[in-house]
């Protein structure tokens, strides 16, 4: 049961990040996984006043607040037309509209879920994460860092040529997924994230030149050989890490010939 004692509507960032600082004190997001654990909160901290659920497009960035929700991640016409549809194929399958229409980018993103379609096809993309006090960071560095109590404030896509494409791979609609895939090219080099290993989404480039020249078939498989042989897989009750390390291969291969076909 999820236990809060106090509530409030932050004024600031300032007055939100010092609330944060108290280790029983906690960040709402959209509630979605929150509300399923076992906590005692001190105070619930809410961000809905904070102007931060609006997607603004410029000529370089797309910047996305932390407070925008995934429904609509999957409806943007700016975020989706660059993405090729990658965006919303990723978050289309999770849960429902009704979750979708609630849970947040920033609770998505900061939580680096092992499950994550979210943190797997933005890391497909360049992206960066503003921090309250650490700033901007690359978002495969953030992902990679410890959790702390700074504030998520938004996610910054970079406007550079692109070509992009998600899969994942479930036991039915609205599952949780056993393997995703998010794949790019950008500035020339390819590059693939692969999450639900089942840990959280990690980035591997084409660093050998496998897909320098023209995309076969046969380069794209190399390609997703390349990929699961760099990364490493596990075994829960989604699947083994043998089977995602197949799909890691098949769902790479079929990523970089749906991209290079763009």
């Amino acid at each position: 049961m999820l236990t809060i004692r106090n509530y409030v509507k932050a004024k600031s960032l300032e007055e939100a990040y010092e609330l944060n600082q108290m280790k029983t004190n906690r960040i709402l997001g959209g509630m979605m996984w929150l509300r399923m654990m076992h906590l005692n909160v001190g105070t619930a901290i809410d961000l809905c006043d904070l102007g931060l659920n609006t997607i603004e497009e410029t000529d370089d960035e797309i910047i996305l607040g932390a407070m925008v929700t995934l429904r609509q991640l999957e409806l943007s016409a700016c975020l989706n037309t660059y993405t090729h549809g990658a965006v919303a194929d990723a978050v289309r399958d999770i849960v429902g509209v009704q979750f979708r229409n609630t849970a947040t980018l920033g609770g998505s993103i900061f939580g680096r879920y092992g499950f994550s379609d979210v943190l797997t096809v933005f890391l497909a993309l360049d992206t960066e994460v503003e921090l309250f006090k650490a700033g901007r960071v690359p978002l495969a560095e953030f992902a990679a860092m410890k959790k702390d109590r700074d504030l998520l404030v938004r996610l910054i896509v970079k406007k550079k040529p692109l070509q992009a494409a998600y899969l994942s791979m479930r036991g039915s609609r609205t599952d949780f997924p056993i393997l995703t895939c998010g794949v790019s090219r950008i500035d020339g080099v390819y590059r693939a994230s692969i999450g639900a290993r089942p840990g959280p989404a990690v980035v591997v480039e084409d660093e050998t030149g496998l897909l320098a020249g023209e995309i076969t078939e046969e380069s794209a498989a190399a390609f997703g050989e390349y990929v699961a042989e760099t990364i490493r897989t596990g075994t829960n009750l989604r699947g083994s890490a043998a089977y995602r390390k197949h799909l890691t291969k098949v769902l790479t291969a079929r990523g970089v010939l749906e991209a290079a076909a763009q």
